[in-house]
């Protein structure tokens, strides 16, 4: 029996774009919350009451937990009657060309979880991950010394917009895979304490491939999508008004070009299906390399304005860095991406506008209203909203615009 919110201790592992925003929501509920990184800058921002990241609430949210004492952040995990795994798991590169998943990071937390667990404990993983994880780390926390048997071992993926996190934790559907019945059901009692979406109960292999379904998916209909612009490009047809005639039909719903597809999920998730079944994924390969693809083509569109510019070295403002609108996360950012790759191989002067960061390791960050007024050509790769107030409108220099607003 799980105790009442103000007796119950959650312990999540890993405090970023996931984690921190659930330790905050769990401790504004009255849940005492440890919250663990292996990162000490990030631990000691997070008790500090400050965030490391840009989210709507969360640093309301996270100033108030922590002034309560409701959640404070460590480098290691303290007994708990739930732990909540929510690190990263990313991507890396392997001979086949396939890029693998790597889920080092979700059993280096179940090997310190293994260390403070008890009986009756309830672990749950909301790390995106391949159909097998949960069982890996079922089997991990064996090979640390902890019977599993003991244990409660769920799978419950994240279903949350960047952006809007805040609120879909709350109001999203969540779909729950025990490795046991009573594992699903425990942690579904768990979610139900701040959930007010419907919650579904199923095995923990079905919940891993749902979430990694769900992203492929939109891969997909965001790559006919850029596809379509593509071809619109080279045919002398407006993309947007296609797009917008052809969703006139009641059951056509093309969704919006842009210049790729980043962030963690979308241009992640993807190739754990891929990695699992090469075979027989060859419409989910095709996405993301056409997906991938559409940040050269935008890459070639530039170098092709700019060079034709009566200007010998031009300047140019690349608007917009993070991977979607209104938000800092830079992760597998193809506007990122853009940049990078001209200013390694042009002779162009490129000014760095992001303006929900104030800096970066290798570019520098010029505000928008500087950079519009020094340049030669504006491109907008991502429709901040400051970029959409009308500043352009006064400006003599041209824009490309590869944004949908």
């Amino acid at each position: 029996m799980i105790p009442p919110n103000s007796e119950l201790n959650v312990c999540v592992l890993g405090l970023g774009y996931i984690g921190l925003p659930t330790a905050a929501l769990l401790a504004s509920r009255g849940i005492h919350v440890q919250g663990v990184d292996v990162v000490p800058q990030t631990v000691e921002t997070i008790n500090q009451g400050k965030v490391q990241i840009v989210e709507p609430d969360l640093d309301l949210m996270v100033q108030a937990a922590t002034r309560s004492g409701k959640l404070q952040a460590a480098d290691k995990p303290d007994p708990a009657d739930i732990f909540i795994i929510a690190v990263p798991t990313p991507t890396q590169d392997d001979a086949s060309g396939i890029p693998q998943p790597c889920i080092d990071a979700v059993l280096d937390a179940a090997r310190a979880i293994a260390a403070v667990a008890q009986p009756g404990n309830l672990i749950i993983v909301e790390s995106t991950s391949p159909v097998g994880t949960t069982r890996k780390v079922a089997q991990t926390l064996a090979d640390s010394g902890m019977d599993p048997d003991t244990l409660h071992l769920a799978y419950c993926p994240e279903r949350v917009l960047p952006g809007r996190i805040m609120k879909e934790l709350v109001e999203n559907d969540r779909i729950i895979g025990g490795l046991t019945p009573v594992a699903a059901t425990a942690a579904k009692a768990f979610y139900q304490r701040f959930v007010m979406g419907t919650i579904y109960e199923t095995t923990a292999e079905t919940a891993e491939m749902v979430k990694l379904s769900e992203n492929a998916y939109r891969d997909l209909n965001i790559a006919f999508a850029n596809e379509l612009s593509i071809i619109s490009h080279n045919l002398g047809v407006d993309a947007n008004e296609l797009i917008r005639l052809a969703n006139c039909h009641p059951r056509v719903n093309i969704l919006q070009p842009g210049c790729g597809v980043g962030g963690h999920c979308i241009a992640v998730d993807p190739w754990f299906i891929v990695a699992s079944d090469p075979e027989n994924s060859k419409l989910i390969q095709q996405a993301r390399k056409t997906n991938d693809y559409k940040s050269q083509w935008v890459m070639e569109r530039i170098k092709e304005k700019y060079r034709g510019l009566d200007k010998k070295h031009p300047t140019v403002a690349l608007c917009g860095l993070a991977f979607k609108p209104n938000i800092d996360d830079l992760r597998h950012a193809p506007a990122l991406e853009i940049a990078l790759q001209l200013n390694q191989e042009t002779d162009a002067t490129f000014l760095h506008v992001e303006p929900n960061i104030s800096q970066h390791d290798t570019l520098t960050i010029t505000p928008f209203q500087e950079a519009i007024q020094e340049a030669d050509l504006i491109v907008l790769l991502v429709a901040h909203t400051p970029f959409l107030d009308g500043s352009l409108d006064s400006i003599d220099a041209p824009v490309l615009d590869f944004t949908c607003h």
